[in-house]
């Protein structure tokens, strides 16, 4: 007997739609699932079952098709917060991976806030999800699913982490500014409670001493706290200029801090190269259009993101395979505006 149509509007599941077209569940199935062995049915055959998805509004059964795969088809995503920089950067490479992948994924803002970092991945691990994808998130989850951390430095067994080579930032950021012939240079450390901090912190001193940078506790900058105002790079700045101005540049923990920065030099009635050099962390996608735009050391974030994303459902699709406890990724110098030649050099080739 022939399946009558639903109702307008009304959704419609894989056996109303099979009867409906008077083919096989296993056939419609192929089909809308894109299977490689959908080839082999007819092209008008294909072309019928889509047409009546779209036209009596299928919906896949999900709990059914979770059961069969024993997946959610679902992640879970730790943040401190999705605010513009770098979060918004290494979320844009996770989207594409996972959307290419048809999964669907849950973000959870901690805030830093430790309660949070312990409650989520059980609020997380009760809704089912695949696995745990952490960012920028120090929090020491034992968890029997796969676990990736992004910028984490997570020591727990079994997760991957992805990380940057500090060491090589800082020497790409502090050699460029020691070739322009700068020598007093003042630094932004960032928030102790950022995992990458103290591991870039300890890249900067090995370079300065390498290249016989003295670094000056007092021409030192400590942020409080993370955040995605440049505000947080501007009050430190003013106060720093208040009580010293010996020095021709400044490398910043981040490109957020790097404009704020910029604008209390400006504040102090200075300029950014002529009399201080700036320079950042990231490379934001504003970094290239704020005036000057920024000289930055720039972390593959989209990367960083797909890659691990890609590396989470691998470990979520073949649990019995071996992967690194570790995925170092590379930086890159990207010069422009905000960094010039030190004061110094210039009287010395106008002379």
């Amino acid at each position: 007997m022939k399946q009558e149509p639903p109702r307008d509007g009304e959704p419609i599941n894989l056996k109303q739609l099979a009867a409906i077209l008077q083919l096989s569940q296993t056939t419609v199935s192929l089909v809308l699932n894109n299977s490689p062995s959908a080839k082999s049915i007819p092209a008008r055959t294909r072309e019928r079952v889509l047409q009546a998805a779209r036209k009596y509004h299928y919906r896949p059964n999900y709990f059914a098709r979770s059961l069969r795969k024993n997946r959610s088809m679902s992640i879970g995503v730790m943040a401190p917060d999705l605010s513009e920089g770098y979060f918004t950067m290494v979320m844009n490479g996770v989207e594409e991976y996972l959307m290419r992948a048809q999964y669907f994924y849950f973000t959870a803002s901690h805030y830093w806030n430790q309660d949070l970092m312990v409650e989520y991945p059980r609020m997380l691990a009760e809704r089912a999800v695949d696995g745990f994808l952490l960012l920028n998130t120090p929090s020491e989850i034992r968890s029997p699913l796969p676990t990736v951390a992004v910028s984490a430095h997570n020591n727990s067994p079994g997760v991957t982490n992805i990380v940057l080579d500090h060491l090589k930032g800082a020497e790409l950021a502090l050699r460029h500014l020691y070739d322009l012939g700068h020598r007093k240079i003042a630094f932004v450390k960032g928030p102790n409670i950022i995992p990458d901090t103290e591991y870039r912190w300890r890249s900067i001193l090995e370079v300065a001493r390498q290249l016989n940078i003295k670094v000056q506790a007092d021409h030192c900058i400590q942020l409080d706290a993370d955040s995605w105002s440049p505000g947080v790079g501007y009050e430190p700045m003013r106060d720093l200029l208040a009580r010293a101005r010996d020095f021709t540049a400044i490398f910043c923990f981040n490109d957020i801090s790097a404009i704020g920065v910029i604008r209390a030099i400006y504040d102090a009635g200075l300029k950014v190269p002529e009399d201080i050099s700036v320079i950042g962390f990231d490379d934001i996608m504003s970094a290239a259009y704020h005036k000057p735009s920024l000289t930055t050391v720039r972390q593959p974030l989209r990367d960083m993101g797909r890659e691990g994303v890609q590396i989470l459902l691998d470990m979520i699709a073949n649990p019995d395979k071996q992967f690194p406890e570790e995925i170092m990724m590379q930086p890159e110098l990207i010069i422009r505006e905000s960094t010039g030649i030190a004061a110094a050099l210039r009287s010395k080739r106008r002379a």
